[in-house]
C-alpha cells in the first residue's frame, strides 16, 4: 500500500484499522477506514475538507450533500472550504431523504461528498435525493476510494485510493478460517 499524507492521517489516527470486518455493504474485508477517529481532530478534518474542496471545485458547486452519519463531517469541510451550504440525507423509514428543513431546488449544483466509498451504492442513493428535489448532481468526492474502480454517473473525486479486498461472506477466506467478521465501530473498532 503507497504511502499518502491522506493515509498517514489516518494512521496517525488509529483510523486505519486491520482485521476482519463486515462493511456496511454487507460484503467482509480484512481493513477498515475507521474516519470518525481522524475527523474527530477539527485539524485533519479541516486539512482533509480543503484536499477535497480542490478537486471538485472546477465543478462549480453550490452546496455540498452527504448521507449521514459517516459524510457529515468531511461534507461540512469540504462545504466551508468552497464557501457554500453543507446539507445531509439521513434514513426515514429505511430511504435516505432530505430532514431538519433543509431543501434543494433547480439551481444548486449538487457535489455529494463521503468518507469512503466502497460499492458507490449511498453515494448514488445521496444522488437520488438530490435529483428528486430538482437538483443537479455535478460531482461526487470521498476522502477515500476503496470501491476497486467503481464507475461514479457524474465526476468522482478521492484523496487517496485504496485497494482493500472484499469478499461476499460465502467466499471470504478470513470466515472459513473461523474468524469473526466484526461490524466496524462494534466493539471499540
Amino acid at each position: 500500500m503507497a504511502n499518502s499524507p491522506t493515509l498517514d492521517l489516518f494512521k496517525e489516527s488509529g483510523a486505519y484499522l486491520e482485521g476482519h470486518f463486515k462493511l456496511s455493504s454487507g460484503r467482509h474485508s480484512n481493513g477498515y477506514m475507521q474516519s470518525a477517529l481522524v475527523l474527530q481532530h477539527p485539524d485533519k478534518a479541516s486539512e482533509l475538507g480543503r484536499g477535497l474542496a480542490v478537486l471538485v471545485a472546477p465543478h462549480g458547486p453550490t452546496v455540498v450533500l452527504s448521507p449521514a452519519l459517516g459524510g457529515i463531517v468531511i461534507g461540512h469541510e469540504v462545504a466551508r472550504a468552497l464557501g457554500v451550504r453543507a446539507v445531509f440525507a439521513e434514513r426515514q423509514n429505511g430511504a435516505l431523504t432530505l430532514r431538519r428543513g433543509f431543501t434543494l431546488g433547480p439551481d444548486d449544483r449538487v457535489v455529494v461528498i463521503e468518507d469512503v466509498v466502497t460499492t458507490g451504492g449511498s453515494t448514488v442513493e445521496t444522488m437520488e435525493v438530490a435529483t428528486a428535489a430538482g437538483a443537479t448532481v455535478v460531482a461526487a468526492g470521498s476522502i477515500v476510494d476503496r470501491s476497486g474502480g467503481w464507475k461514479a454517473p457524474v465526476p468522482y473525486h478521492a484523496l487517496i485510493t485504496l485497494s482493500l479486498p472484499t469478499w461476499e461472506e460465502s467466499e471470504c477466506p478470513l470466515c472459513r478460517e473461523g474468524s469473526p467478521a466484526v461490524k466496524p465501530g462494534s466493539r471499540g473498532n
